[in-house]
């Protein structure tokens, strides 16, 4: 364990966590629902901006969803992993940097900012993603993961809280109000994300590969092809593919946790200081947990630490529909930030050693493309939940049976032994 905090390519790969965490926290989860609903689309019902917000993270989501498995193969006959990581990486910034320049009112702007953003940050992991098992192959996946995990949560927190300070302090900073913090917020992301992804793109190799050698419209139909291939060969591979179907609903309990937390304790009548204080919480609670999963699964494997996790965002939904006040959302926050790095860098450690080498784009692709479907189906249900019934309690609870069934397939999955 000592040697592997000394290896370069780990922690430079790790370190893309870092860098790319900035969206995921100080626009994801903080400033961007807040700004969202208060700023581009002032003046409109509460509900409805919840169905806005909800619309417009399902809407990108759906865009990667479709794209990220062809990408994947294509950057797998290619050997364009590493350039793939940097061409999405630029797209999110680009989005991150327009949405400081939106006025009021321009939530439909807002919406398709976001939505680019989205998509750099989400399709850049995909091939950032499918770089883990040639530098961790392995049991080292679970070091690689959860380091890379506890570094996005430590550096995502430290940009935040930057960020926070600037929005409750701006006259510090020379700005003239929090809206102005705000957008110089947005820019920060874009420049954070940029600088911190450097030492990936110096000190990480493209995976070498047999290249296909295509012209471009022949490899992207080939790419296509194996796909279909490759997901021909998943439905041969019973293991695998129930640890998808799990993944696919548990993973979209999480990820609307993560999304829409702030909307939600906002529609129930929680100060917005309250929540992106909680935020903060998260983002420092997460480092150390994510480490100690991963130690949890030297001893455990990860499919145990996984489930754990699982039972507890459930029992954190339920208790999520009763609070009433900023301290509740406080100690949700704290049980949050234990568990949520958990289970995510568990899980793409397991799934990591549960691929073939040679197609490691193709079925991260595949990965990714289950999460973001997911991604799709539980913002929707949270938000038109929200607005049809005029309670923004009652889509939460839908959530549960997403962590039940979830749980239940993954207890099913017969964890690799090396």
């Amino acid at each position: 364990m000592k040697s592997l905090w000394k290896d370069k390519k780990i922690f430079s790969w790790a370190l893309y966590d870092w860098a790319n965490s900035s969206f995921s926290t100080t626009i994801m989860a903080g400033f961007f629902p807040v700004f969202f609903k208060e700023y581009w689309s002032q003046g409109a019902d509460a509900t409805l901006t919840t169905a806005r917000l909800g619309t417009t993270i399902s809407l990108g989501s759906l865009i990667i969803a479709v794209l990220s498995p062809t990408l994947g193969a294509f950057a797998d006959q290619r050997g364009y992993k590493k350039l793939f990581t940097f061409l999405f990486m630029l797209i999110g910034l680009s989005g991150c940097a327009w949405m400081s320049f939106i006025e009021p009112g321009g939530w439909i702007f807002a919406a398709i900012a976001y939505s680019v953003a989205q998509l750099g940050f989400n399709a850049s992991c995909v091939f950032y993603d499918s770089l883990l098992p040639s530098i961790a192959p392995g049991k080292k996946a679970d070091f690689a993961s959860s380091l890379g995990y506890g570094l996005g949560y430590l550096g995502g927190g430290v940009l935040f809280l930057f960020n926070v300070i600037m929005y409750l302090k701006p006259e510090i900073f020379g700005l003239d109000s929090g809206v102005q913090a705000v957008k110089l917020s947005f820019l920060s992301v874009a420049l954070w994300w940029g600088i911190f992804s450097i030492p990936l793109f110096r000190n990480i190799p493209e995976p070498s590969i047999q290249k296909t050698g295509f012209p471009l419209f022949r490899a992207i139909h080939h790419s296509i092809t194996s796909l279909f291939s490759t997901l021909k060969d998943l439905f041969h591979q019973k293991n695998t593919l129930i640890f998808m179907i799990a993944y696919w609903l548990y993973i979209d309990g999480v990820y609307t946790v993560m999304t829409m937390a702030v909307d939600y304790g906002m529609s129930i009548g929680l100060k917005s200081s309250d929540l992106i204080s909680a935020l903060l919480i998260v983002q420092f609670i997460g480092f150390p947990f994510a480490m100690l999963f991963s130690k949890m699964a030297s001893k455990w494997g990860c499919r145990i630490p996984i489930l754990t996790c699982i039972a507890l965002y459930g029992i954190t939904v339920i208790f999520a529909t009763k609070m009433t006040t900023g301290l509740e959302f406080y100690l949700l926050a704290c049980v949050i930030g234990m568990i949520q790095g958990g289970v995510q860098a568990l899980s793409r450690s397991l799934f990591s050693r549960m691929v073939p080498s040679h197609a490691t784009g193709e079925y991260f692709g595949l990965f990714n493309l289950v999460g973001k479907f997911a991604s799709i189906f539980g913002p929707m249900l949270v938000g038109w939940g929200a607005y049809l019934s005029g309670n923004p309690r009652q889509g939460m609870l839908g959530l549960l049976v997403l962590f039940v069934i979830g749980g239940g397939l993954l207890f099913l999955v017969k964890e690799p032994a090396d």
